[in-house]
């Protein structure tokens, strides 16, 4: 197993997820971030999120900071909520071939308006 971003210093975003092999008998796992932002395609301004990504493994477990890191790259990304839950979903089921996968995101009120969007996978 090598982990290209555990126990490394790191001062710039990833576009990728380290992983290791998941240990038999694990059933799920939930990992969340409430340090997630993005900015509004349209007008440019921040837009803030809970990320919370539920999946039960396949081959391969998610390390986290390597999570962290990739989270970290849609800093500068134009994309609304529901096209971002979708697209770490996909980076996710890519990268770990889980055998289900829900990602939510909870985008912080903007102009009194909350959005939640869950994208799922099941093998």
């Amino acid at each position: 197993m090598e982990l290209k971003y555990l126990g490394v210093r790191s001062n710039a975003p990833i576009d990728e997820l380290d992983t290791f092999p998941a240990p038999a008998g694990l059933d799920a796992v939930t990992m969340s971030s409430d340090e997630l932002t993005a900015l509004c395609p349209v007008t440019g301004q921040p837009d803030y999120y809970t990320v919370t990504i539920e999946y039960t493994p396949g081959p391969l477990c998610i390390e986290s900071k390597s999570l962290k890191l990739y989270l970290w790259h849609f800093r500068d990304r134009g994309v609304f909520c529901e096209q971002l839950a979708v697209d770490i979903r996909d980076q996710v089921v890519a990268t770990i071939q889980p055998r289900a996968c829900t990602v939510t995101l909870v985008q912080k009120a903007r102009g009194g308006i909350v959005i939640t969007a869950v994208a799922s996978y099941e093998a």
